[in-house]
């Protein structure tokens, strides 16, 4: 059977869709075309899923019709010459894929098919692990391409990418792509065996380029609106079935060809910039070095540049099999001198197709003296079309192109002697494509930071700086360091122990390094297992409270512990306060208060908690003179790290391991002194030489992190408070004019608006849609990924708004919170049983604690929210059964965390946000404490610090702007301030 398939559409539900893009239309509009196979596209939506389900029966193998009632009321509406063709539908999605590979962005566009809706289904749900696949029947991922090709593979469909040339999103594009198909899928680039070659490419370029040899070259409208479908489509001569046309694609045995634009149509042919009209052909633009001669910057290069960038044949090899085409409703347009879509075309095509067929028979095969009947202009202009006789102006930078079938001043010479249908001629009229306008961007394109100078030598201090070295090679007693943001205090500290173990004849035993999080903890080890890997096993590297569980271990008789004790996290402890209270209220006020009772509770079940891991051991050593000598004797180095954020329990342990004399090295900063909430002091590295009298002091000031504009505002907002005398810190590597960008939001909303638009603006685009409306124009930043960006807020409250406006973009994101289950004692319960359950899916391990489906699924569904998942993940999990996963590891998302959380971590794009008198600083009514003030201008600092290429701070006009922003007068202003009537093209000026 010889048929039509068009096997790239989208639902309603993808962003700058019709609405007229479901079932019932795509269906009617596949007759009218003669198309008997339509990919359903957008299977990932889950109401375009549900829909799927609710009005699909199968129809053959892995293809799906119409229901019978619904295809029975279309073929009422249809003339007998189009009604009753079948029509068969194949599971379909597009997937966007923006990821960073090999130190470049990749944005690559995929097509993924699945035989069933069970496979569909599980595809959705490993997909709602990596992002929001709720927002835009198109979602964007933050996932490489091999691992989605793995994916697809594991759940049983096959994977072609999409439209591969087109430059700004597809595998072969010229701005983030690659330079073969097979570089881009990797291991597993042997299960791809069909590329689309989209519309601004035919078969005849593509078999320039040897690499593609080995691909079926398949077409697919890309339909936005259904009379869209068929502008491209392919041809295949097998059973109408899913195994069919995959095997078709795989061997090339009922491959019929396709069916093409004209490439000069395709909006990104040849290179140009459309908001400055300059249009180039690839030699004109070799002449240019790529720069528009308009406004001097890059232009974008076309798909015809690329295929030349990329051909190793001069001459292609025969591709054959297929035929370019206009539409019909473009060529009867130009016959009647209006648009496509105007209600006189409409009229004839409808006519037409009444008369001789499908649109698609009628340009192909619909003999010419036939058409003449209804029209002698029809018929000269389709035996042109078919000849190949067309006048070509071809598209570029997103502009379409236009092809006409008759020469300029033709039209109005003919229509003098012949009508042009069955109607009075219409007067000639050339559609004009104005280049829309829209000003350019000024994102910097920065290169990627400098990293501090690698070892080199025979030293493990070679590679550090002066700086670095001179506090690494410190022979003994206290030294204190302190390290400004950015300036290498990790890899100072591990420098300095590993050369310790390896050059300096101190034993690994002998050394003890404390810091405050396991993640630090861990990479503190990883980087000891590097520089001293013979050993890296000997050395003791602890948190607090792992060096606490070590002493209580090896102490546990002592405090009344068998040596198998337990840590209660915070649910146990409650359960154990509610065996001395009934209330819930009156057992957490137990556990706040470490009631004595509470206490003898948990000694009776052999627990201790989280406080008990300092404060029993620090007992045991204040009582006991002996246990202190051993310890110190048996730890004489000791360093710890983060100092500026001891408490006074931990700030008295350390000076119990630590004679005043002692090798003890404590490594901060002051000024990133920020959680005073949680009893931490900075008095206690304040008054550090106080305590250790001989202690050397050296000072760590190269920036490796940070921009010149970010070190320089940074500075700026610290300095009224700095607790570094002279505090002084130079950037060191080189990020271009990056600066500073403060913006002000009419609202909340508008603030978290311009947080999603920026991030597309500094990614150079997220879709085609930011091009197509205007938000973005050039490439942006290059070399990031949506794991590159973090937006930091004071309070948790603040992150609503976030997490609307990045999920209507359809941009991937995670919320991380270390109060993300804070006030939901129910769903607590539910992830701690869920987390702890032994094996099963989720259905199993929640229903045992929840008791049915629906109850885990309402108590599941805060948390997703909480956490910034998608909900219907739950749902889909719940309803499938499958294994339980929070987000895949693979994912790349845009971090969405408070100040504090932030503490440790760099990004190269940060936006702070809610910089207003109340929230930062933090005003508690009646509080005038000037030391938390101080505080609050310190956790700004930090945020600060974090950003490596671009920092945007923002407020609203909710509060007065926070007075920590007066010292930033001098930078930029970004965005508008208030909502103003929309213009097309409006675009944020960026750094």
């Amino acid at each position: 059977m010889r048929f039509v398939a068009d096997l790239h559409i989208h639902s309603k539900y993808s962003r700058a869709c019709s609405r007229d893009c479901d079932l019932e239309h795509l269906t009617w509009w596949a007759r009218r075309k003669g198309i008997s196979l339509v990919g359903t596209g957008d299977f990932t939506h889950p109401a375009w899923y549900d829909h799927l389900t609710e009005n699909l029966v199968e129809a053959g193998p892995g293809l799906f019709r119409l229901r019978e009632d619904l295809d029975r009321e279309i073929d009422r509406t249809l003339p007998p010459s189009l009604a009753a063709a079948p029509v068969r539908f194949m599971l379909s999605v597009e997937i966007s894929t923006i990821y960073k590979r090999d130190g470049h962005t990749r944005k690559v566009h995929h097509l993924v098919y699945m035989p069933d809706l069970e496979s569909a289904a599980r595809f959705n749900a490993r997909m709602a692990r990596i992002g929001n696949i709720g927002s835009d029947g198109r979602p964007i991922l933050g996932l490489d391409s091999r691992d989605l090709l793995e994916t697809t593979l594991e759940c049983g469909g096959y994977l072609v990418p999409a439209h591969v040339w087109t430059p700004w999103f597809a595998v072969l594009g010229s701005k983030s792509g690659f330079d073969a198909v097979a570089d881009c899928y990797a291991d597993l680039a042997g299960h791809v065996f069909a590329v689309e070659t989209g519309l601004s490419s035919d078969p005849d370029m593509n078999r320039r380029v040897s690499s593609l040899d080995g691909y079926r070259l398949v077409s697919n409208s890309d339909a936005h609106s259904p009379p869209a479908l068929g502008r491209e489509a392919t041809v295949f001569d097998t059973d109408l079935d899913y195994y069919a046309v995959r095997r078709a694609l795989e061997t090339g045995e009922g491959f019929g060809g396709t069916l093409e634009f004209f490439p000069e149509e395709g909006k990104y042919h040849v290179d140009g910039h459309r908001k400055c009209g300059v249009r180039m052909e690839p030699e004109e633009t070799l002449a240019h070095n790529g720069i528009c001669p308009v406004c001097a910057k890059p232009l974008t290069v076309g798909v015809l540049s690329r295929v030349e960038e990329l051909a190793d044949r001069d001459v292609p090899a025969p591709a054959g099999g297929f035929t370019s085409l206009v539409p019909l409703p473009e060529v009867v347009g130009e016959i009647l001198g209006v648009g496509p879509k105007s209600k006189k075309v409409l009229a004839q095509v409808d006519k037409l197709t009444a008369a001789l067929g499908p649109e698609l028979v009628i340009l192909r095969d619909v003999p010419v003296d036939d058409i003449a009947a209804h029209s002698p202009l029809l018929a000269e202009a389709v035996a042109r079309l078919r000849r190949g006789e067309v006048v070509r102006d071809s598209g570029y930078d997103g502009e379409y192109g236009v092809i006409r079938v008759f020469e300029p001043g033709e039209l109005t010479r003919r229509a003098a002697s012949l009508a042009l249908f069955d109607a009075e001629p219409a007067a000639p009229a050339e559609p004009a494509r104005a280049p829309r306008k829209a000003p350019a961007q000024s994102a910097a394109e920065a290169p990627p930071p400098v990293a501090a100078p690698a070892p080199v030598g025979g030293s493990l201090l070679d590679g550090l700086d002066p700086e670095q070295r001179a506090a690494a090679a410190v022979e003994g007693g206290p030294l204190l360091i302190i390290a400004g943001p950015g300036t290498g205090k990790t890899r100072t500290l591990t420098h300095r122990i590993a050369d310790l173990v390896t050059s300096r004849g101190v034993p690994a035993s002998s050394c003890l390094a404390i810091t405050f999080t396991r993640r630090a903890a861990e990479e503190m080890a990883e980087r000891l297992a590097a520089l001293a890997p013979e050993h890296a096993a000997g050395l003791t590297i602890a948190t607090f409270h792992s060096l606490g569980v070590l002493v209580l271990r090896e102490h546990h008789a002592a405090v009344g512990l068998s040596a198998s004790f337990g840590v209660a996290d915070p649910d146990r402890q409650l359960e154990v306060a509610r065996t001395l209270v009934a209330d819930g209220k009156a057992a957490k006020a137990l556990v706040e208060a470490r009631d004595e009772r509470y206490l003898a509770a948990l000694r009776e079940q052999d627990l201790v908690d989280f406080d008990d891991l300092i404060s029993l051991p620090l007992e045991l050593l204040e009582g006991s003179p002996e246990l202190v000598a051993a310890y110190r004797d048996r730890w004489r180095w000791v360093s710890v790290d983060e100092y500026q954020d001891v408490d006074e329990q931990q700030y008295r342990l350390l000076r119990l391991l630590a004679p005043p004399d002692g090798d003890l090295t404590a490594i901060g900063d002051p000024d990133q002194a920020i959680y005073r909430f949680r009893g931490a002091d900075v008095g206690f590295f304040l008054r550090f030489r106080e305590d250790f009298p001989t202690a050397r002091v050296v000072h760590l000031t190269r920036n490796y992190r940070s921009s010149a504009a970010v070190v320089r505002g940074a500075l700026e907002v610290i300095a009224p408070s700095s607790l570094v005398p002279g505090r002084e810190l130079t950037p060191m590597v080189d990020h271009g004019d990056a600066a500073i960008g403060v913006h002000h939001a009419a609202s909340e909303a508008a603030e978290a608006a311009f947080v999603a638009r920026t991030v597309e603006q500094v990614l150079g685009g997220a879709s085609f849609h930011a091009f197509d409306s205007g938000r973005v124009s050039s490439d942006g930043t290059r070399g990031l990924g949506f794991s590159d960006f973090a937006v930091l807020y004071r309070t948790d409250r603040q992150s609503r708004a976030l997490v609307e406006a990045l999920t209507r973009s359809g941009l991937p994101f995670q919320k991380r919170s270390h109060d993300r289950l804070a006030g939901r004692p129910g769903v607590a319960r539910i992830a701690h049983e869920v987390g702890h359950a032994p094996g099963g899916t989720v259905l199993e391990r929640v229903r045992a604690v929840a008791g049915d489906d629906h109850t885990a699924y309402e108590l599941l569904k805060p948390l997703a929210a909480e956490c910034g998942a998608d909900v219907e993940r739950f749902r889909a999990e719940l309803a499938l059964g499958v294994e339980v996963d929070t987000w895949d590891p693979r994912a790349d998302r845009i971090s969405l965390l408070t100040l504090h959380a932030s503490k440790g971590l760099e990004f190269p794009v940060v936006f702070v946000v809610g910089c207003e008198d109340g929230l930062l600083p933090m005003r508690w009514p009646g509080d005038d404490d000037a030391d938390a003030v101080d505080e609050e201008r310190r956790l700004l600092f930090v945020g600060m610090t974090r950003a490596q290429r671009h920092l945007f701070l923002s407020h609203t006009t909710a509060r007065p702007r926070s007075p920590f922003l007066a010292p930033l007068e001098s930078f930029e202003q970004v965005g508008e301030a208030r909502p103003r009537r929309r213009r097309k093209g409006t675009q944020l000026s960026l750094l």
